[in-house]
């Protein structure tokens, strides 16, 4: 009798910018080409290397970076190759490239559209190239339009668009005109976020002369971004992402209910086995160990079942049509109410939290404050 496998996400970092952006705290820095083979090379000698695969199936791979869309379609094609060779994939695995306007052609995406990615999400931003030159951007709007028309050709029928709002300079009617100008070229899928000054870097440095929309105007963007939105048929999902019907990114809905994941490359995280673990950050101790995970990996956490039932809470309130109760007996052998109940009650009264179908979840008024509420779900 086949046992049925579990869903396992795949995570890959490739950590090579052209340049770094001036809001940007991710693990990425600039390269030559020939590092950028090397790396290839030390990827697929850490998934040759990746043992604990067996009953696990992957439901969907995410390339991420830094920009992914700098290496090669051939590079991309080995790694992706080197893990269907570890690993079987679900029929209708999921299988997203970032990629930043500016560093693709026609070319390249039709070869990453070959090797098999079936979603591709690009780091636009903006609308607007004031707006991008002062995000250190390295491309034009029109290099994005440009990238976009050309991924349609090749042939990706699931493209994400990601867009900042709450920029240096940026007045409530930018943002709605870039929300706009996106929402007409109809991608699938439209990631938006709030601009986060990051401890060290260059806008963190410089914040007192960045001119940001105050509060109540960021707050507005927010608010109003979902019914904008909807006028061009897409649906809140997650805090900060919209999508057409069935177009939901499934790879992140995974992390949210926290499907089993792994994490290839520099500095990439994991949870597999209720075992939380990130790989180095030191691209020369990467390079020379990839094939060696016990070496690599870094930052060991066994979780506690009430570790799991804390991120379980947070990450599941995340999502639009919120936790379920059903799935956290399933999951824990206890009533969620038994565990939450007192601190569930406590929003629900103040308007934050709503309870449908055995599913609770944020209320439009609560996801203003949803980190002061994800807070009160970790027991001390």
């Amino acid at each position: 009798m086949n046992r049925k496998k579990r869903k396992l996400e795949i995570y890959v970092h490739i950590p090579f910018c052209v340049r770094k952006c001036e809001y940007c705290d991710f693990l990425s820095f600039s390269s030559e080409e020939a590092r950028r083979r090397d790396y290839a090379e030390a990827l697929c000698r850490e998934i040759g290397a990746v043992d604990g695969l067996d009953g696990y199936q992957v439901s969907s791979i995410f390339f991420g970076g830094g920009t992914p869309s700098l290496m090669s379609p051939e590079e991309i094609m080995r790694i992706l190759d080197e893990i269907r060779n570890r690993i079987s994939f679900s029929d209708d695995a999921e299988i997203s490239l970032e990629a930043n306007p500016g560093t693709v052609t026609e070319e390249t995406l039709g070869g990453y559209r070959k090797a098999g990615f079936n979603r591709i999400s690009f780091g636009c931003q903006s609308m607007s190239d004031t707006e991008l030159k002062r995000l250190g951007r390295i491309h034009t709007v029109e290099e994005f339009r440009t990238g976009y028309r050309q991924a349609r050709e090749v042939g990706f029928l699931n493209i994400n668009v990601d867009l900042m709002s709450a920029l240096p300079g940026q007045t409530y009617v930018d943002w709605e005109r870039n929300l706009r100008m996106t929402a007409e070229l109809a991608p699938e899928h439209i990631s938006a976020y709030s601009l986060i000054l990051e401890e060290g870097t260059p806008f963190y440095e410089k914040q007192d002369i960045l001119e940001l929309p105050d509060e109540d105007t960021e707050r507005i963007m927010y608010e109003n971004t979902h019914d904008i939105l909807k006028e061009y048929g897409y649906e809140q999902y997650e805090i900060s992402n919209y999508a057409k019907k069935g177009y939901a990114c499934r790879h992140n809905i995974g992390y949210w209910k926290r499907i089993p994941y792994l994490g290839l490359g520099l500095g990439a995280a994991s949870l597999m086995k209720e075992q939380r673990f990130s790989n180095t950050v030191d691209l020369k101790e990467y390079l020379q160990n990839s094939h060696q995970p016990r070496i690599i990996r870094k930052n060991l956490q066994k979780l506690t079942e009430e570790d799991a039932m804390e991120e379980f809470m947070i990450l599941g309130l995340r999502m639009c049509r919120g936790i379920s109760e059903v799935d956290f007996q399933r999951n824990f052998g206890k009533e969620m109410t038994d565990v939450y109940g007192k601190v569930i009650e406590k929003y629900m009264q103040m308007g934050f939290l709503q309870k449908k179908d055995r599913y609770v979840s944020l209320t439009r008024k609560g996801i203003s404050v949803s980190n002061i509420i994800m807070a009160d779900f970790l027991r001390e």
